[in-house]
């Protein structure tokens, strides 16, 4: 079904920005998608003049710098300050932001460091730089972003638009399921990548405007009161860092492939050519952790660590010794919390015992931090860290490690509410914290002042495995020919639903997927704001008919401007 929703006032034009909230978001985005396209174009071409005159465009734009505030002040960080101790929480703040995004004159500031803590036990330094710095960042990182996306590995998958940990596991498992698969795999993992790049062929290499480029990287930080330089690295915490350390990393499969080429052969039966890698070496990156897979040991040791050890040292990067080794299939190994292995031929993709440990140590910790609390708020603080690690896995063989889980948690439970009633019985206990839900008697719940308020501890056991579709190696979302492609992935995604966001996704896809306010797509649901069309103090009902999915941003601008955004529906519209 089709709705049509009404705006009872037009959005200003994004020439003047007199106002925040009068900004035409849909004007912004199609200005800065038309430059961004065309600086595709450019690339691929080859024409790099083109590129830094569209990219001088993009980053004087207007459009591409309320673009840019918008993305810093809705994102988790927009209320975390850098030195200077500013954020831009009111609509005249993000306003004279926008102004203030010139680069003449503009000049970058220190760093805010913090640290912290590492699964093993060592510290990760975290720079937050500025407010501004931040809006600066992701302004030249809409005229990069483009150019890394076109010039990437193919099979590269971190901090990418549109890609994932989950394509990278099903390139894994796509190179490594047949019984003629390669058996052996170099484990690699770059030694500090993101604080050791080198700073000379950083400015170099990569096609933005150097001088901005070099404030960022040579703006050092404060850390208990004292200023440190910093000689190499990326500003981590910055919005443009890791798109930064990604195009240091391109061409690492290039160059495998360059070396390790596969051959076109000729098949009788089917008269097709077909392409036959001998070696079987296959390349999977995300951000500084990799995989590549090899017919034996002694190819991945003596020639393709050798070219990777070569490939990394003009950028001021190694390996590290502990992290990278060469292991057979048989004994598997662990690629971003996933153990992969085969066992008598067969591959399974299994949550890696490391992740689980992590997982239950986790849990266990808030049951122990929280002893008298109530076990509504128990199970609120628990239930987003165990359903998103069951989203995370579900595209794995991860059905007997969620039932094991479930044991876990609820041997956990029952400690914790035995220790609460020492002098109970065992049915007393059972009535008053856990009740029947579905096929399971022993589920551990809580409840507010009245019915409607119970809620109950997530369950792995209810997750279906779903295997991902895997994103294709060479699409581009900066790229027109690939709008369709990713707008099906999109639509495909939604009508699957995503885990505690099924409400959401119904409104979106009775939506269409679009904003009503701005017409523009909406991309992220964990970015967005439900509007009861019929406002609850005028008696709005608290039901689908009654409500619209919006940008954040939309609904500050409807509420703001007082706009009225379409009208309730009936329950047999839904």
């Amino acid at each position: 079904m089709n709705v049509n929703f009404s705006v009872n006032e037009a959005c200003a034009s994004s020439d003047g920005f007199t106002h925040w909230h009068g900004i035409s978001w849909r004007q912004c985005e199609e200005n800065v998608k038309r430059l961004q396209t065309r600086i595709v174009k450019a690339t691929q071409e080859g024409r790099w003049g083109k590129v830094k005159s569209l990219q001088w465009l993009l980053t004087h734009s207007q459009s591409a710098k309320a673009l840019a505030v918008k993305r810093v002040t809705e994102n988790q960080g927009k209320n975390t300050a850098g030195v200077d101790g500013e954020t831009w929480n009111t609509p005249e703040a993000k306003l004279n932001g926008l102004n203030s995004l010139k680069r003449r004159g503009y000049q970058s500031l220190p760093l805010r460091r913090v640290e912290i803590l590492k699964k093993n036990g060592k510290k990760r330094k975290l720079g937050i730089p500025t407010i501004k710095d931040r809006a600066m960042q992701a302004l030249y990182l809409a005229a990069l972003q483009p150019i890394a996306e076109t010039l990437a590995d193919r099979n590269s998958y971190g901090f990418r638009p549109e890609r994932s940990t989950a394509d990278a596991r099903e390139e894994g498992f796509k190179s490594l399921n047949n019984q003629q698969s390669a058996q052996w795999i170099l484990e690699g993992d770059i030694k500090g990548c993101f604080d050791n790049i080198d700073h000379d062929w950083l400015m170099k290499h990569i096609p933005m405007d150097k001088q901005i480029l070099k404030m960022w990287l040579k703006a050092g930080c404060i850390f208990n009161g004292e200023f440190i330089e910093i000689e190499a690295g990326t500003p981590q915490g910055g919005i443009i860092s890791p798109t930064l350390a990604n195009m240091a990393l391109d061409g690492l499969e290039m160059k495998i492939d360059q070396k390790f080429a596969s051959r076109t052969k000729w098949d009788k039966e089917t008269k097709r050519y077909f392409k036959a890698n001998k070696n079987k070496v296959n390349f999977i990156r995300y951000a500084d952790d990799f995989v590549i897979t090899g017919v034996s040991k002694e190819l991945l040791e003596n020639e393709v660590k050798p070219l990777v050890e070569e490939f990394l040292k003009p950028r001021g990067l190694e390996l590290s010794p502990e992290k990278t080794k060469v292991v057979n299939i048989a004994d598997g190994f662990d690629f971003l919390g996933w153990n992969f292995r085969k066992y008598d031929e067969k591959l399974l993709i299994k949550p890696s015992d490391d992740s689980v440990k992590s997982l239950l140590t986790k849990v266990r910790g808030i049951f122990d931090d929280n002893k008298t609390a109530k076990p509504e708020m128990l199970i609120l603080k628990l239930n987003p860290i165990l359903s998103g690690w069951a989203e995370y896995h579900k595209g794995a063989v991860s059905c007997k490690t969620f039932a094991y889980i479930d044991n876990q948690i609820w041997l956990k439970t029952w400690q914790w509410a035995k220790r609460r009633h020492p002098k109970k019985g065992r049915n007393w206990i059972k009535v008053k914290y856990f009740t029947r839900s579905g096929n399971f008697n022993w589920t551990f719940y809580g409840s507010g002042k009245g019915d409607k308020d119970v809620v109950t501890l997530f369950r792995m056991a209810l997750v279906k495995i779903t295997r991902h579709i895997k994103i294709k190696s060479e699409a581009n979302p900066f790229d027109p020919k690939y709008e369709e492609y990713f707008e099906s992935r999109l639509i495909f995604k939604m009508k699957k639903g995503v885990a505690g966001r099924r409400k959401l996704a119904h409104l979106w896809l009775h939506q269409n997927g679009i904003c009503p306010v701005c017409n523009q797509r909406i991309n992220d649901l964990d970015n967005t704001q439900i509007h009861h069309i019929l406002e609850k103090a005028k008696g709005g009902p608290d039901i689908l008919p009654n409500l619209i999915v919006l940008h954040p941003n939309c609904h500050r601008q409807v509420h703001s401007r007082g706009l009225t955004v379409g009208k309730p529906g009936r329950a047999s519209d839904f």
